[in-house]
């Protein structure tokens, strides 16, 4: 049975089995406990009873975000699971999820009760919206679909994409999902945002994180963007 692992103070991770396109890639879902003791469940992955239960022995939940449009889709499980939690999500994904209710639309100008802890950017002019959270006290920047990291692979289809796009080995982002940035003066004013702030580790959906030196990898994985 899968269990939560610390990844510093007040954060844990779990990472998830995910196929798609027959390629292996997993996920992986951030649980975070803020200063006033409550809990927020970043890109949930299926959650049962015992799991349930190891997350309620941190604090109450009462934060449930997806953080872009393609990390949604157990958000609604994890709010049956806690019916009182407020949801986030990109106001895009509304039209990608018509039943799943958002109580607050996630960017980085919304009115997000955590972002004091948590400072949000959003990563515009891409297919993802995605919004990305600092977390500060231990200098994290928790993310989904920012960077690919796979030191290695087992899984043969997916060490050829990963060769491929450029990404094995090393952390990155692939090749074939830079066509998902579409406007690249608006994602690097997001980046040059993002770059701003004091963090050192990244924690992604895709591979392991990232836990040193996240400025330079994130600076060298989209200089794309300036060509």
């Amino acid at each position: 049975m899968a269990q939560l692992t610390p990844f510093g103070p007040g954060l844990w991770l779990l990472a998830a089995p995910l196929k798609m396109l027959g390629l292996q890639l997993g996920t992986r879902m951030t649980v975070i406990r803020l200063d006033d003791g409550s809990v927020v469940l970043h890109s949930p992955v299926v959650i049962d009873d015992t799991l349930a239960k190891e997350i309620e022995a941190i604090g109450p939940v009462r934060h449930i975000i997806a953080p872009n449009t393609f990390h949604h889709l157990y958000v609604g499980s994890a709010r049956d699971h806690w019916p009182e939690a407020r949801v986030y999500g990109p106001e895009a994904l509304k039209k990608k999820r018509p039943d799943l209710r958002l109580d607050t639309y996630l960017n980085e100008n919304a009115d997000l009760p955590f972002a004091s802890e948590l400072q949000p950017v959003t990563i515009d002019g891409t297919l993802f919206h995605e919004t990305v959270l600092v977390h500060k006290a231990t200098k994290t920047l928790v993310s989904s679909d920012l960077l690919e990291n796979f030191p290695d692979c087992d899984h043969l289809l997916t060490r050829i994409y990963l060769k491929v796009n450029g990404v094995y080995g090393k952390p990155g982002w692939s090749r074939i999902l830079r066509l998902a940035y579409r406007d690249h003066k608006a994602a690097r004013a997001s980046m040059n945002r993002l770059l701003a702030l004091d963090f050192d580790r990244v924690i992604l959906a895709h591979g392991v994180p990232v836990e040193r030196d996240a400025h330079d990898v994130i600076e060298a994985s989209y200089k794309f963007l300036d060509s």
